[in-house]
């Protein structure tokens, strides 16, 4: 399982903790990582996905799954959420 968010591909960063003397060790910022339950209204599903707390703030604010996954840009979904973006285009298209 990787540390990757299924929604907007965020990834851990590399950075450095600094010392008071200013001596710099490398370390790692990994993305808040929450596991949800999401509800699709147009596919009457729901999908479990592992998303970082942002993204679960954006998906409220843009008003559910549906219209986060509309918005969103190809190269940064997973897989398995380009797989429910489609679905939900084709149900829009019929």
């Amino acid at each position: 399982m990787s540390r990757e968010c299924e929604l907007t591909g965020t990834k851990p960063m590399v950075g450095h903790n600094v010392s008071h003397s200013q001596i710099k060790t490398k370390r790692l910022f990994r993305p808040n990582l929450v596991q949800v339950t999401l509800h699709s209204e147009a596919l009457e599903q729901d999908f479990r996905l592992r998303i970082a707390a942002k993204a679960l703030r954006t998906v409220d604010k843009l008003g559910g799954l549906d219209a986060f996954l509309a918005k969103a840009k190809d190269d940064s979904l997973s897989t398995k959420a380009l797989k429910i973006k489609r679905d939900i285009a084709k149900k829009a298209a019929a």
